[in-house]
């Protein structure tokens, strides 16, 4: 890409998404920048679990992403500060019923077919404080977590990029050529390109390019439990939530995500809704997670909750992210719409951004994350 600017992209966002397509931009040789109108992971990002999940993604271009992700991770680990609090601990997806196994065998058996490691297992003898009853379930060894604040700060430090916090982006700079950089409360960055990373708000940054894109936030909460031992050993939750997470309903769902931390504190997700900003308190979400997270581990029953936070995840229709160049303004690409598994896919998307901003092939087909799939066959 030919330099006309001091900088080579401008990236809205600094989730870790943003700071990920940072990272692996300059690691092509492209100057970056990287603004946002709070401070790092100060949103969805910093509301988020860290899961690096393969285990609640059937075969398709999700679960493609999320296995060249993982790889990914495994990389950053290693090269990245022990901060990010890696940790290969596996899923463990329980099954109560017969009917609900054989589902899962049925799920598990396309998974493998695209590279997944997915085993039929004991629970009880890999989490011993499982409630007696179901009727079997699922290993992912390759079902991971980091802190995903953490990881965010360290990606972005270690890219290089500039750094411009609490500025609100207010205008997308475009001229006959297409984008030019990005007007915000401080002032202009110029650059031939600009990453739209944002996030929940995603669809509001495409708006200033004047395209759409129908990016809606689905509020999650998340319970943090007083420091136990080790009394979770994997992240463990039941066969519905791969529903859940498929799901397009607006209306509150909730099925226990359960797993312990190497800090000692139990995080138990997951709720969705769709109730735009709203940031108030759910008192029937917050019943419902400590309700279902006692049934699956006793043991947490009588246990204190320190404190409860939410987030909203960035939501598209088709539950894929919009990843790559929107040929409606040439020079804008975008990167979100990742709902709850933005962490996880991360380190893919970054790649995948650098593969389009250098005109490299990239590791993966970009058709099923085409930002402009919503608009008709007349914007592609």
């Amino acid at each position: 890409m030919p330099k006309r600017h001091p900088l080579d992209v401008v990236i809205i966002g600094a989730g870790v998404v943003g700071a990920a397509i940072a990272y692996y931009a300059a690691r092509s040789g492209l100057s970056v920048a990287v603004v946002d109108r709070g401070p790092v992971a100060g949103g969805t990002t910093g509301a988020g679990e860290g899961n690096l999940l393969v285990s609640d993604k059937e075969a398709g271009p999700e679960l493609d992403l999320a296995l060249l992700s993982a790889g990914l991770w495994r990389e950053l680990a290693a090269v990245l500060p022990q901060e990010i609090e890696y940790e290969a601990k596996g899923g463990l997806v329980v099954a109560p019923d017969e009917a609900s196994l054989k589902a899962l065998r049925d799920f598990a058996e396309g998974q493998r077919a695209a590279g997944v490691e997915a085993l039929e297992a004991g629970v009880r003898e890999l989490e011993p404080h499982l409630a007696p009853g179901p009727a079997g379930g699922f290993l992912y060894p390759q079902d991971a977590q980091v802190q995903p604040a953490q990881a965010a700060a360290r990606l972005l430090a270690a890219s290089g990029a500039s750094v411009h916090l609490g500025e609100e982006v207010t205008g997308i700079l475009t001229g006959p050529g297409g984008v030019r950089g990005v007007r915000t409360r401080g002032g202009e960055l110029l650059a031939p390109a600009v990453v739209n990373a944002a996030g929940t708000w995603g669809g509001r940054i495409a708006e200033l390019a004047g395209v759409s894109l129908p990016v809606l936030p689905r509020r999650g909460f998340v319970l943090v439990t007083e420091p136990l031992p080790r009394v979770v050993r994997h992240k463990v939750y039941a066969a519905d939530y791969i529903a859940d997470v498929a799901s397009g309903s607006a209306a509150l769902q909730s099925s226990a995500v359960v797993e312990g931390t190497p800090s000692g504190p139990v995080l138990i997700g997951a709720t969705r809704e769709r109730v735009g900003f709203d940031r108030s308190l759910s008192v029937e979400a917050l019943r419902r997670l400590a309700t279902q997270a006692a049934a699956l581990f006793p043991v947490l029953a009588d246990v204190r909750i320190l404190r409860t936070y939410h987030g909203f995840r960035p939501y598209l229709p088709d539950h894929l992210p919009a990843i790559g160049p929107d040929p409606r303004v040439p020079g804008l690409l975008h990167a979100c719409g990742h709902e709850g598994a933005g962490i996880g896919l991360a380190p893919a998307t970054g790649v995948l951004i650098a593969a389009a901003l250098t005109g490299t092939e990239p590791p993966l087909p970009l058709a099923p994350f085409h930002p402009a799939r919503f608009a008709g066959d007349a914007a592609r």
